[in-house]
């Protein structure tokens, strides 16, 4: 298991490995907080601490942060949402906890299709290796 917390570590968050992927997502929600996200199956993560939980519109999902320092640890679906996944933002663990990572690009404002992708010594390393990136 890799284990992080938020900012003020009032929110424990557990993963099972380093994901494979992350989702850099351009919806009008994600693109506001920054996040990158991997995706587990819901029994797979454990979270623990107090949080607020914010969603809108249909309400399929609820964007989940910590009730003091706010930093968002993770989206859950909601009742009315059949979903076998959830999202937890990487951005969250160290980049040394993560390690070499394929980042994936969804144009999720529009067209909610991948639109590029590339793999990175870390997430943080993307300026270094802009002119690479595949174009699917």
């Amino acid at each position: 298991m890799l284990e992080t917390t938020c900012h003020c570590g009032a929110v424990r968050i557990a993963i099972p490995h380093a994901p494979r992927a992350v989702t850099d997502c351009t919806c009008s929600i994600c693109r506001r907080y920054g996040v990158l996200w991997a995706y587990f199956a819901p029994a797979e993560v454990q979270v623990e601490g107090e949080s607020h939980e914010y969603s809108w519109g249909p309400a399929t999902l609820a964007f989940v942060r910590c009730a003091s320092c706010g930093c968002l640890t993770h989206w859950r679906p909601l009742a009315r949402r059949v979903a076998k996944r959830m999202g937890v933002n990487i951005r969250n663990f160290s980049q040394e906890q993560i390690g070499p990572i394929r980042m994936r690009f969804l144009e999720g404002a529009v067209s909610e299709r991948y639109v590029a992708e590339v793999d990175v010594a870390h997430y943080g390393a993307l300026a270094l290796v802009s002119p690479s990136v595949q174009r699917l």
